[in-house]
């Protein structure tokens, strides 16, 4: 299947250093009678999704001689995704790749749709590149050595296609949340097939993100700078859980969403096991000092992806998919949503 997607001379694997010992040894054994390959591991944690991991694995492909004939294969869950597809869009001025996309959070959202990069010290993947991935291999049974907080984790990216998109899906997770969480094969499966395709329709209509793609951001303007705030000690998907509850909250009080989207978020995010409560020392000018270098800036404005109700995204008078928040409602819907 790679050499069909993707055929190369040489592959290079790039995993980390929790997935590499799992999964490498069968990938390299695989692919090796079809071509060359070699594995680059590095060390494991969104820490490392960074320009010296990028630069370290760049000039070790150059090292070891891969050259335009190569490909990349990303093995791991997103930070893997994000950090391999970068080096495989700037690698000889670009490369194909392949996603093996390990996590929930991979096989759910990060592995389709081409965004990579990397993370700075203003901010998560404010470096990177738009690169499609040749191929997307998902095997839900790498889920079974998923920690279980990883798994709920990746579900809030499920969830947030339900809100934006289809609000029967939502409900859908919510019922069978129990069979999700216990890794039932044929669960898994529906989630994962319903999120690519609802991610992957978004992408079809705004490869770029010029226009409606921007819904996929729902949630994570407040996330990334929850994760900031944390030290990245909170996952991804943990912050992504937080951020729609504060941001349906911002879009109650701008009076663009329905008062039942945020009570309807809370009860799936509590079904699949995921947080819904923010420490409360966290401080919101924190938030907002990081927030402003946030990727989703236009004309030196934070803007914000809002639910109308269930399913359906709101547009704001001018048709753009996102919001100018003003500071008074952000800190109203902060205090609300605890």
């Amino acid at each position: 299947m790679a050499a069909e997607h993707a055929p190369a001379s040489r592959y290079a694997i790039i995993t980390d250093s929790v997935v590499g010992p799992l999964y490498g040894p069968a990938v390299v054994e695989r692919l090796g009678g079809k071509a060359r390959c070699s594995l680059f591991q590095f060390a494991a944690g969104e820490q490392h999704k960074s320009r010296g991991t990028w630069q370290e694995l760049t000039d070790r492909l150059l090292a070891a001689g891969f050259g335009r004939d190569a490909a990349v294969m990303a093995l791991g869950g997103g930070v893997v995704g994000d950090l391999a597809g970068f080096v495989a869009a700037t690698y000889l001025r670009g490369v194909p790749y392949i996603q093996v996309p390990t996590s929930s959070l991979a096989m759910i959202d990060s592995s389709v749709g081409g965004k990579t990069g990397v993370d700075t010290t203003h901010g998560k993947n404010l470096v990177g590149a738009f690169h499609q991935p040749r191929l997307v291999i998902a095997d839900i049974t790498t889920l079974n050595t998923l920690p279980r907080r990883h798994l709920s984790a990746g579900l809030a990216e499920a969830v947030k296609h339900g809100a934006i998109a289809d609000a029967d899906y939502l409900r859908q997770l919510v019922s069978q949340s129990k069979l999700i969480l216990n890794l039932d094969p044929a669960s898994l499966i529906r989630v994962v097939q319903r999120s690519v395709e609802i991610k992957a329709q978004v992408v079809a209509e705004d490869e770029l993100e010029a226009g409606r793609r921007a819904v996929l951001n729902f949630g994570h303007t407040v996330a990334h700078g929850l994760e900031a705030i944390s030290l990245y000690e909170l996952l991804h998907g943990e912050a992504v859980a937080m951020g729609m509850l504060a941001e349906a909250a911002i879009g109650t009080g701008l009076g663009v969403t329905d008062d039942a989207v945020p009570t309807a978020l809370r009860e799936a995010l509590v079904q699949l096991d995921l947080p819904v409560a923010r420490p409360p020392e966290w401080r919101l000018d924190d938030l907002l000092q990081h927030m402003e270098y946030d990727k989703k800036k236009r004309d030196g404005s934070v803007r914000f992806a809002l639910p109308a109700r269930l399913g359906a995204m709101a547009r704001d008078p001018t048709e753009a998919w996102t919001h100018v928040v003003p500071t008074s409602v952000i800190r109203d819907a902060w205090s609300r949503s605890v």
